[in-house]
C-alpha cells in the first residue's frame, strides 16, 4: 500500500475519531484495515444512494401511468348522484313534492346531448327568471329549496342536470368550457316561449356551477345577474389542490400530466376554464358567497375571484361553512340574501 495514501487515511480518522488515535498510532495494522474497509463502505453507501433513487424513479413512472389513466376519468367523469343517492336523506325530490307547478323538459344542446330539466313557472306576472347551476357530481334536485323561495317571490326557475349529471346525458364534464353553452342554448329555449312571461335573466350557482355561472355571464349579454356560491378560480388552481389532498404528493407535472391527457380525451382547453379571468368580463350585479371553512375549495378562491370582479360586487364569507353546508351554516339569512339581491337586480317590466 503506498504510505502516503495510508497516512492521509491515518490522519483523517485522527481527526474524525480522536478516541481511537493512540491506538491507531501504536497499531499501524488498523490503518491497513481501514484502508480496506472504507473504500468498501464508500462503494455500499453508494449503491443504497442508487437503489433509493432507483426505488424513487420506478415510484414516479409507476404513479405517473397511474395517473395517467386513472386521473383523467375522475376530473372528467365525477360521480353521477341519481335520485336514489338523494332519497336517503331527504323526501323532496322533485318539484312536485313541494307543490311547485311545474314542466318536465328535455333539451339538446349543439351537439346532441341530452339535459333533463325542469321549468317552474311563476305566471303571468313573473317578475324575471332564475336558471339554476348545480356543483360537481350534483343534480338539480339540490336546487329545489332554493326554487321555492324564488318561486314564492314571484321568480320563474329553470333548473337542470348539468352535461355528465344526474339524468342529462353527455360522457365528459369540462367544468365550464362547453357548459356556458349550455346554459347558452337553455336561454335560447326560454326566449322560445311565448307563454312565458320571462323578464330578466338571473343565474345562481353553486360550486362547479358558480363557475359556470360567470363564465356564462362573461360571454352572454342577457345575463342581467349572477349569484355564486364556493366557486373556484380556475381549474389548473382548483384541480392542483385535488392532487394533493388526495395523493398528498405536491407535484405540479402530475396535475400537468392528467390535465394535457383529459385536454386531448374532452378536446377543450383547461387554461380558458378560468373564472377569476372571465369574471373581468362580468358587467352585471355579482354576488359572490363562501364557506370560510371549506374543505374543498378555500374561501381564497372566492375573494380572489372577488377582487378581480367589476362593480357592482357583493361577498358574504359564512363563518365557519364548509363546502356541502353553507345552507345550512347561512341559515335563514342565506335564503333572505339571495331573494333580496334578485329582488333588486332583476326588477320586473314596468
Amino acid at each position: 500500500m503506498n504510505d502516503g495514501y495510508a497516512e492521509r487515511l491515518r490522519h483523517t480518522f485522527l481527526l474524525t475519531v480522536p478516541q481511537m488515535g493512540s491506538k491507531i498510532r501504536k497499531c499501524p495494522t488498523i490503518v491497513h484495515v481501514y484502508c480496506i474497509v472504507l473504500p468498501l463502505y464508500v462503494y455500499s453507501s453508494m449503491a443504497e444512494i442508487l437503489i433509493v433513487l432507483l426505488f424513487i424513479v420506478l415510484f414516479m413512472v409507476f404513479l405517473s401511468a397511474v395517473l395517467f389513466i386513472i386521473g383523467p376519468a375522475m376530473l372528467l367523469q365525477p360521480h353521477r348522484r341519481t335520485v336514489e343517492y338523494y332519497r336517503r336523506t331527504t323526501s323532496i325530490l322533485h318539484p312536485s313534492d313541494l307543490a311547485l307547478p311545474n314542466e318536465e323538459l328535455e333539451l339538446k344542446t349543439a351537439e346532441g346531448i341530452s339535459l333533463s330539466c325542469w321549468l317552474i313557472p311563476a305566471g303571468a306576472r313573473a317578475r324575471g327568471t332564475v336558471i339554476f347551476l348545480h356543483g360537481v357530481s350534483e343534480s338539480k334536485i339540490v336546487g329545489l329549496s332554493m326554487a321555492q323561495r324564488l318561486h314564492a317571490a314571484g321568480f320563474n326557475v329553470f333548473l337542470y342536470d348539468s352535461r355528465c349529471h344526474g339524468e342529462s346525458g353527455g360522457s365528459v364534464c369540462t367544468y365550464g368550457f362547453y357548459e356556458k353553452l349550455d346554459v347558452s342554448t337553455i336561454m335560447n329555449y326560454l326566449e322560445s316561449r311565448p307563454d312565458l312571461t320571462l323578464g330578466r335573466i338571473g343565474l345562481m350557482g353553486s360550486s362547479m356551477g358558480a363557475a359556470v355561472a360567470i363564465q356564462v355571464a362573461a360571454l352572454d349579454s342577457r345575463v342581467a345577474a349572477v349569484v355564486a356560491e364556493s366557486g373556484f378560480a380556475s381549474l389548473r388552481k382548483v384541480y392542483d389542490e385535488y392532487q394533493k389532498r388526495m395523493t398528498k404528493i405536491p407535484w405540479h407535472y402530475l396535475r400537468n400530466l392528467v390535465i394535457k391527457r383529459s385536454e386531448q380525451i374532452a378536446h377543450f382547453k383547461a387554461s380558458l376554464v378560468s373564472p377569476v379571468e372571465a369574471v373581468k368580463q362580468v358587467h352585471v350585479p355579482l354576488f359572490l358567497m363562501h364557506g370560510t371553512a371549506d374543505n374543498k375549495i378555500p374561501s381564497s378562491a372566492t375573494e380572489l375571484v372577488f377582487r378581480n370582479a367589476n362593480e357592482p360586487k357583493e361577498l358574504w364569507l359564512i363563518p365557519g361553512a364548509r363546502h356541502n353546508d353553507v345552507v345550512e351554516k347561512g341559515g335563514e339569512e342565506y335564503f333572505t340574501r339571495i331573494v333580496g339581491f334578485f329582488e333588486r337586480t332583476l326588477p320586473p317590466a314596468s
